[in-house]
């Protein structure tokens, strides 16, 4: 069974604080690339995975989708999700809690009996909490009409493989005789896949790490093509554009901080 760390009151607390919990999607910084990556959702059927307060299912739902279905282990992330919806006067959201990394659970939620009938499924932020992925993407797949999109975000494999992640300060030479202090990313055990356990917003987080040929392989070996990939840091003209950045987020400017992936579900010829 997956970790439920959002209904821990300390993560839950420390996690509402942040800009992307406090402002949804103008808090989060990957969200236009993320974006670009969805098709066109008019009356489109679209499952959210790990929909968190549902920030992604009502933009879905005011931007033409039929039905929107978001599914999540956490009871805080729903019940905050249902309120922000009745506040909003959103409707068209359905809301249910199950363990996406469960197998069971993963039968349930796309039964053999439908097959081709969603148009999108998309997942903010959760793939890298879970083990069972492969069989989840491959539920997805059948789930998914000809031409349907899987669209999904992890955090990048360069930030899930230390086992201690966080920048350091290190000498590096500026030059002859002189030396200066310079900000790096130190990465360990990139190869290495496995349950990694950290400390972000509370201790003893866990996350399941993979290289990003493990992420695309996933995808096309459960009959996906590839579509799009963007490993994202904040461009110059980002930055420009938004210097805050600079301030809430001075690691992004050093390495890649997210993949965003989109797998298409090949039309039959």
């Amino acid at each position: 069974m997956s970790q439920n760390i959002y209904d821990t009151p300390e993560f839950f607390t420390n996690y509402s604080q942040l800009r992307r919990s406090r402002e949804g999607l103008a808090g989060a910084v990957e969200w236009p690339r993320l974006q670009s990556l969805l098709p066109d959702l008019t009356g489109a059927r679209v499952v959210d995975l790990g929909c968190g307060m549902g920030w992604y299912c009502r933009w879905m739902a005011e931007h033409g989708a039929a039905s929107v279905r978001g599914i999540d282990l956490s009871q805080n992330m729903l019940d905050r999700a249902r309120e922000m919806d009745a506040a909003g006067g959103i409707v068209g959201i359905t809301y249910e809690r199950a363990d996406l990394d469960d197998a069971d659970a993963q039968r349930q939620l796309f039964p053999e009996t439908e097959s081709g009938v969603v148009d999108v499924v998309f997942s903010s932020l959760a793939v890298h909490y879970l083990t069972s992925l492969p069989q989840l993407v491959a539920h997805i797949h059948r789930v998914l009409k000809p031409g349907g999109a899987f669209v999904f975000s992890a955090e990048h494999p360069i930030f899930t493989a230390p086992s201690a992640p966080g920048m350091v300060e290190i000498p590096l030479p500026k030059r002859p005789g002189e030396e200066t202090l310079r900000r790096v990313w130190p990465l360990n055990d990139y190869q290495k896949e496995g349950l990694r356990v950290t400390n972000w917003l509370a201790d003893g987080v866990r996350k399941y790490h993979r290289t990003a040929t493990s992420y695309v392989n996933i995808l096309l070996d459960a009959g996906f093509e590839l579509t799009g990939f963007n490993e994202w840091y904040p461009t110059k003209d980002e930055l420009e554009a938004n210097p805050d950045w600079l301030v809430d987020h001075p690691n992004e400017t050093i390495k890649p901080t997210f993949l965003l992936i989109r797998g298409t579900k090949k039309t039959s010829k």
